[in-house]
């Protein structure tokens, strides 16, 4: 079966649009429909429906997806190994991160990748924990930065602990002590991710047994910054994230202290292609290399 069907549909399924994926892929609207229409008859059975709003998948198209996926994975791996052979340095790498990691170390490995491998194409979901997680087991991406510990079922490469850290207005009446006990947080307007996304102050709260009295929830890491320094209320967040961002919050050690651990999953080590490979080798480097910002 032509592997260009696959990736036809794969990219109707990710943009959900016929008109999207042709204009992505350079194909016509009806080229693409076309192609659809072809599989569907080679299959037996309907993979999308289409509708004013969009295609969306059938319970067919749900179960056959993964499969899909899996053959395009492969068939992107087996190009790399013959490129490696070759002596060529192609591929593409689709990595999972979270905010704080997408703005503070990738731009970095990446930049020190590329020098080295220039031809090599990123591919780049940011998300939240569960997206990270998510991506991972339905195999979006071929590697991603999770905290541990991660319910995920993947290999893990620990590359740093990040402290969590109680952020403040700056006039705030506990913001001059120099750690803030986290028996205090009941008596605080707290500023919340969603449940899915926030595990690491969630834990740290639970570890203490305190309760916080959530008044925002929102999904936007910087969003809560922006909130903590109008006087909204006070939050946890890691200590990467608040990296150039403390000059008008005040950011202060817990007590008793908390930390995540920052780490790589990668779903099958032994599947790898050269490029993850590669970036996962630069990646742990990097880290090495740069140690936390003091302060």
């Amino acid at each position: 079966m032509n592997i260009s069907k696959y990736q036809a549909f794969l990219k109707v399924v990710e943009l959900g649009s016929l008109t999207r994926a042709a204009e992505a892929l350079g194909y016509t609207q009806s080229g693409v429909s076309h192609i659809i229409n072809s599989l569907e008859e080679e299959l037996g059975f309907a993979l999308l429906t289409r509708s004013r709003a969009g295609v969306q998948l059938t319970a067919d198209g749900e179960r056959v997806l993964p499969a899909i996926r899996s053959i395009l994975n492969g068939a992107s791996q087996l190009d790399q190994i013959v490129a490696a052979i070759r002596g060529l340095d192609t591929g593409v790498i689709r990595v999972g991160t979270f905010t704080s990691v997408a703005v503070h170390w990738l731009p970095g490995m990446i930049k020190v990748f590329q020098q080295d491998h220039p031809n090599i194409e990123f591919k780049l979901l940011n998300g939240d924990y569960h997206d990270v997680e998510r991506w991972l087991a339905d195999g979006s991406i071929d590697v991603g930065f999770v905290a541990l510990p991660s319910r995920i079922d993947c290999r893990t490469i620990p590359l740093r602990e990040d402290r969590l850290l109680a952020i403040l207005p700056k006039d705030h009446p506990r913001a001059k002590l120099d750690k803030y006990p986290l028996s205090e947080i009941g008596s605080e307007d707290f500023i919340s991710l969603l449940k899915n996304s926030d595990q690491d102050a969630r834990r740290a709260m639970e570890l203490a047994g305190v309760t916080p009295h959530i008044k925002f929830t929102t999904k936007d890491d910087y969003a809560i910054l922006a909130m903590v320094e109008n006087g909204l209320g006070i939050s946890i967040v890691p200590e990467l994230l608040l990296q150039g961002h403390t000059q008008n919050l005040r950011a202060m050690e817990l007590f008793p202290g908390a930390k995540r651990t920052i780490a790589l999953a990668i779903p099958d080590a032994g599947s790898l292609s050269p490029a993850v490979s590669r970036f996962v080798e630069y990646a742990c480097r990097w880290v090495e290399e740069h140690p936390p910002k003091e302060g």
